[in-house]
């Protein structure tokens, strides 16, 4: 059987489930943004993990090491391009925008914000899938300049920035008790420029990475009772 199935790549395999039944159910009859967006945050706390459990392995093929960068590649534009698109569609969903278009269809400006924001969703997927692919064919050209500036960079903001940037919109948006539909998109609008972006980000080290998984933690936290009290 074909493929790599030990440890170091566990975490990635559940973080693309995870995406996956996000925009699943995001997409049915039964799905809301919200549930979107929990699923987008468990992905991105197993995403911010499977790395450092693959490199517990010292003994990796490098047949294993670039497997793992492929899957994790394929897997992010799931979870962090596909998935919050899907989230902005569902929150279109409900908040009526899509039903006042088909019950009065000589609103046209309407019919016309929804082309515009449901294009920014294509766009945004594209940007997501152009900085991963370009991202996978220079993995040698950054490890040169990694030396010459002396420590390991992002080119453009990563896609993985969309596990905690969109649910905190969403948190937001929940709690002012308004529609900030069109903010989500204009927000997707300006992070999918951002994936292109030709500048440098220093990586986050561990006491980073804490940092953000508790800020991901927090979110889950509140995106849990906007559930259970909403």
């Amino acid at each position: 059987m074909i493929g790599v199935y030990d440890y170091t790549v566990i975490l990635t395999y559940l973080s693309m489930i995870s995406g996956t039944v996000g925009m699943i159910i995001t997409m049915t009859g039964i799905g809301h943004p919200y549930f979107g967006i929990l699923f987008l945050m468990i992905s991105g706390l197993l995403d911010g993990l499977d790395g450092t459990v693959a490199r517990t392995k010292k003994n990796r093929t490098e047949l294993e090491k670039n497997f793992g960068v492929q899957i994790d590649s394929f897997s992010d534009l799931i979870c962090f391009g596909v998935l919050p698109a899907t989230i902005g569609i569902a929150q279109l969903r409900v908040s009526g925008r899509f039903t006042e278009v088909f019950r009065h269809r000589d609103n046209y400006e309407n019919f016309w914000a929804i082309v515009l924001m449901i294009s920014i969703a294509v766009f945004y997927i594209l940007m997501a899938l152009i900085r991963l692919a370009y991202f996978n064919v220079t993995v040698e050209k950054r490890n040169e300049e990694a030396e010459a500036y002396g420590g390991q960079f992002f080119y453009g903001l990563p896609v993985t920035t969309a596990s905690l940037v969109f649910p905190l919109a969403l948190i937001i948006n929940y709690f002012v008790k308004a529609d900030l539909t069109v903010m989500y998109f204009c927000l997707m609008f300006l992070i999918a420029i951002l994936f292109v972006g030709d500048f440098k980000i220093p990586k986050f080290g561990k006491k980073g990475l804490i940092l953000l998984i508790i800020i991901g933690l927090m979110e889950m936290m509140a995106t849990i009772f906007i559930f259970t009290c909403g």
